[in-house]
């Protein structure tokens, strides 16, 4: 806020002083949040975890250029030859001399305008047109430019050569060694002194590093714009961050809208470059024989074993030393954490939400800094019990360098290896805030205060309520022959009316399996055969031969993390769908009926009910130039949503403005007398959401909090009566982010679930809800190319016995720890 001018601050909230004293010693601090994205089509695990930045250095400093077109490395050349190959190639034509003075940076160059008005030059050419150097144009700022000084025309002859040669020699001063031949409008020639091919004689700039990335229109191949694939729409303004590349994963194209039966497309290589994504100048750099799209297409344990059997000479050893350094400590961070199999050019989108958390993490840990204090928030997510074990080592390493770890965790087995414990609550929200306990693992574990402590001491039992059997004849669906990713050819039984837990080692092929398989074949078929296309057009199943038993299944859900609304007028109560019985109830009083006041008047989304300076959001949006938007109290209402007038009708003595700020417990007895309200507040309270108020913006909500309440809304619509389709209920991972008390709440909303009649397909590492589940699929044995098969399938007890199951061992160690 110092920073800023008078007149942007005033309409920034001032900061209020912090609740403490003092704090002491305070070290360098890097913070790694919890982000469960993966990434745009254009990130890789390289580019993500920064090898990528310092092998493209390793190229621009020590790579040997090639000619695309003749292969031959290459060579400067002379002024006499570039003289030679002009008269030979120009004779007897007119060409203009230009010295290139500013190549793709940003600027408005004044400066540059002015020096060429000192030396009496009328006109630059500048982004391919020629312009008055007196008036100089006002170029964009942040836009790149290129600038040329058109140093003569002259016809090439021989009798000219004299004058030739010295306009050359001239314009190679200016241009530092390089000169562009230009005849007409289009036709370029590049010569240099620097940088030639032998055969061909073209020119080349001298390297730069973006030439060596498939983020800048430098490097990226014309083709594709730096995919690396044939994506329909893709151009020079994509980035591959946009929200419809993120949601297509790598290998397949979206569905169209108007045919649920349309078959899913192999994304294919681009035809330019065969998809290693950069333009052929950047191709035929090489480093040791190799260029950079080969040394990204290794895994990352065989670019760890190149940079470390890497054999150099006097001068590479003294540029590349430093490099070798910062590669290796990534790259054997990546390989600690159990990433080994992952090839460098990966793309995010393909990456499990596991291997995206600890890619991160190598990005940020792997920098081998010392006496910092790290501030991590919930690194375990995502991650088997296997490759836990291997991410804690790592930790521990590093804490041991002398650095400080500060983790914001659930993870039973993270808080077993602390050297300290530090417990908020008791509560979550309001209710929470106050140090319950602090200490070691023992200490906090006979703190009766402490509700973790007592999770520790007592776990979740291990079966909450009697496993519904999977017998021989047990209704199914059967995925025949499925193929995708590290999957091949697998054959597979889902029990119906079940909770299926689909387990294994992060990278095993779970979600390709449960969602990219399952999830998209059967939203696709329950589509499709609710149209009145059925009949017309046949369905084409997507990476398998079909699914047995899929007509069995009426409706299919994700029930996912994603936000449940997007505005500030989205909240618990508008998304489960009670806020309407409430309008009705305060629609209902004699004071609204009296002035006239219908169910729509307590309406903050539209009509004349709500506030007309914020309509109805509460709060007002500032836009800031240069700085992101800040957010203030409305001054009309302050807050409270709607206008005078509504907020004098009262219920039992609370305005409609009082209930949206009321929290899920107060507001459960408080309308009791209505059960379709009433209701969905108590299971509200049952998944540990009491301490949310009813009108709490929806953007606010976290993930687990946001998926929480779909799970509400699908358990109103059991108990309501309503038509009770069977439902495929498909989970992705829903304990991040849960204490072990949430997640003993939310087991129970999914045995809810299932007892209604519907199939609970759970993608899941937490042993506690494993150990609830059915039937388990565990997937594996490895990960990458060493997974994608059906390792063990059975009850829980029965996948202890299985041997070379990861989940099995994890399990055996599990209940050995509950007995």
């Amino acid at each position: 806020l110092e920073s800023l001018n008078a007149y942007a601050r005033q309409f920034v909230q001032p900061a209020s002083k912090p609740d403490v004293d003092a704090i002491y010693g305070i070290p360098p601090t890097v913070a790694i949040e919890q982000r469960t994205s993966r990434g745009g089509r254009k990130s890789t695990v390289a580019t993500v975890t920064e090898v990528y930045h310092f092998l493209r250095l390793l190229f621009v400093k020590l790579g040997i250029q090639h000619c695309p077109t003749c292969e031959v490395p290459i060579a400067p050349q002379s002024m006499d030859s570039m003289l030679a190959q002009i008269m030979q190639s120009y004779k007897g034509k007119e060409v203009t001399l230009l010295a290139p003075l500013v190549q793709g940076r940003k600027g408005i160059y004044n400066e540059i305008a002015k020096w060429a008005v000192d030396r009496g030059y009328t006109q630059l050419r500048v982004d391919g047109a020629f312009v008055p150097t007196n008036p100089w144009p006002k170029l964009g700022r942040y836009q790149e430019h290129h600038i040329e000084l058109p140093v003569k025309t002259l016809k090439v002859s021989a009798k000219d050569e004299k004058e030739l040669r010295a306009v050359l020699q001239a314009t190679l001063e200016y241009g530092k060694g390089t000169v562009m031949v230009m005849q007409g409008e289009s036709d370029i020639r590049f010569f240099s002194t620097k940088r030639a091919c032998p055969s061909c004689a073209r020119s080349f700039p001298e390297l730069d590093p973006r030439l060596f990335s498939y983020n800048s229109k430098h490097g990226w191949c014309q083709g594709c714009f730096g995919v690396g694939e044939q994506v329909e729409g893709m151009d020079a303004e994509q980035t591959g961050e946009e929200g419809r590349w993120v949601e297509q994963q790598a290998t397949t194209a979206e569905i169209e809208d108007d045919d649920a039966g349309t078959p899913f497309q192999q994304a294919l290589s681009c035809k330019h470059c065969d998809g290693n994504r950069l333009n052929p100048t950047a191709l035929a750099v090489t480093f040791h024989d190799k260029n950079i799209a080969e040394l990204a297409d290794q895994t990352v344990s065989d670019a760890l074993d190149w940079v470390q059997k890497l054999k150099l000479n006097e001068r590479e050893t003294a540029v590349a030393k430093d490099i070798r350094v910062e590669m290796a400590g990534r790259l054997e961070f990546l390989k600690q954490v159990g990433l080994d199999y992952l090839h460098l050019n990966r793309s995010a989108p393909t990456l499990s939400g596991g291997e995206a958390q600890r890619i991160r993490l190598a990005s940020q840990l792997g920098t081998n800094l010392r006496g910092v204090c790290y501030v991590l928030d919930e690194p375990t997510i995502g991650l088997h019990t296997r490759d836990n074990h291997r991410l804690l080592d790592a930790l521990v390493r590093l804490k041991d360098k002398g650095n400080t770890l500060v983790v914001v965790e659930h993870d039973t087995d993270t808080m077993l290896r602390a050297d300290r414990l530090v417990d908020i609550g008791p509560g979550a929200g309001k209710l929470g805030g106050q140090i319950m306990s602090q200490g070691t693992v023992d200490q906090v574990r006979k703190d009766p205060n402490s509700l973790t402590g007592r999770y520790l001491a007592n776990p979740i039992p291990h079966l909450l309520q009697p496993r519904r059997p999977v017998e021989k004849s047990q209704s199914s669906l059967r995925l025949k022959q499925a193929q995708l990713h590290n999957i091949t050819g697998l054959d597979i039984d889902i029990p119906l009316g079940r909770l299926v837990a689909v387990t294994g080692v992060s990278g095993s092929g779970k979600s390709t399996l449960a969602r990219d398989v399952l999830l998209s074949n059967m939203r696709r078929y329950v589509a499709h055969h609710s149209s009145r296309k059925t009949a017309v057009k046949p369905f084409h199943w997507f990476a398998c031969e079909g699914i047995e038993g899929a007509g069995l299944v009426e409706r299919v859900l994700e029930v996912d993390q994603t936000p449940i609304g997007k505005t500030p007028r989205s909240c618990p109560a508008t998304y489960i769908g009670f806020w309407d019985r409430i309008r009705n109830v305060m629609a209902d009083t004699l004071e609204a009926r009296m002035r006239g006041f219908k169910a729509n008047r307590f309406s903050f989304n539209a009509g004349p009910g709500r506030c007309p300076l914020c309509d109805g959001a509460g709060m007002q949006t500032i836009e800031m130039n240069f700085l992101p938007d800040v957010k203030v109290v409305c001054e009309a209402c302050r807050g409270a949503r709607f206008n005078p007038e509504t907020l004098q009708v009262q219920w039992r003595d609370k305005t409609v403005a009082d209930i949206l700020n009321m929290s899920v417990e107060e507001a459960a007895p408080f309308f009791a007398a209505h059960s379709g309200i009433a209701h969905p507040l108590q299971l509200l309270c049952d998944v540990g959401l009491g301490y949310l108020t009813i009108g709490q913006a929806s953007p606010t909500l976290s993930g687990g909090e946001a998926q929480r309440i779909k799970l509400v809304t699908e358990l109103t619509k059991v108990r309501d009566n309503r038509v009770n389709p069977h439902t495929l209920y498909v989970l992705d991972e829903p304990t991040v982010g849960l204490h072990m008390n949430d997640v003993e709440k939310l087991i129970a909303v999914l045995h809810r679930l299932v007892d209604a009649g519907h199939t609970v397909v759970v993608i899941e590492h937490d042993l506690d809800l494993i150990a609830q589940a059915d039937w388990v699929i565990d997937m594996g044995p490895e990960a990458g190319v060493g997974g994608g098969r059906l390792v063990a399938q059975g009850t829980p007890q029965a996948m202890v016995k299985k041997k070379g199951s990861h989940t099995g061992k994890a399990l055996a160690d599990f209940y050995k720890s509950r007995a």
